[in-house]
């Protein structure tokens, strides 16, 4: 069952090391990777958090906003890229034991796509992240993003 804190782990510094696909919707694009870096600091007691990634390499920073609905027991994940300063639509969901799972509707490329981030691997020094996209209702999936946290050395875990 999801709490307010579930995302207590991901409080503090991390490495990241970023795989893309080249096109979020073609399973045989190429991989591209890079570092970046992010920080997430809590709010209202654990149940929302705030983190910042800095992605040098596309000369962007990402935001995600996490908010915890106490009646739903559901997490709300809100992203914004610098590039444009406007949030994306929302995916909600909760935690089943120690992976995440949260959908939502979008675009991308004219297209709709169904929106699928999976947390998982989470431990005191580790955590990964995984975004997938479904041009077909969530039947089949493409997963065009992963990135792989580690605790930033010298900063002390959740």
């Amino acid at each position: 069952m999801s709490n307010p804190h579930d995302f207590d782990f991901f409080h503090g510094d991390w490495d990241v090391v970023n795989r893309r696909r080249t096109d979020f919707l073609d399973p045989d694009s190429d991989w591209e990777e890079f570092p970046a870096t992010s920080r997430c600091w809590p709010l209202f007691d654990g149940a929302a958090n705030v983190d910042e990634i800095d992605m040098p390499h596309l000369g962007s920073k990402g935001l995600t906003l996490r908010l915890f609905d106490r009646e739903t027991e559901q997490w709300s994940l809100n992203w914004s890229s610098s590039r444009t300063g406007k949030l994306f639509p929302p995916v909600f969901g909760r935690f089943e034991g120690e992976r995440g799972a949260f959908y939502g509707d979008d675009t991308h490329d004219s297209k709709d796509v169904r929106v699928r981030f999976v947390w998982s691997g989470i431990s005191a020094t580790t955590a990964r992240w995984e975004q997938a996209f479904s041009v077909d209702g969530g039947d089949t999936w493409v997963s065009n993003w992963v990135m792989e946290f580690t605790r930033a050395s010298g900063t002390p875990g959740a």
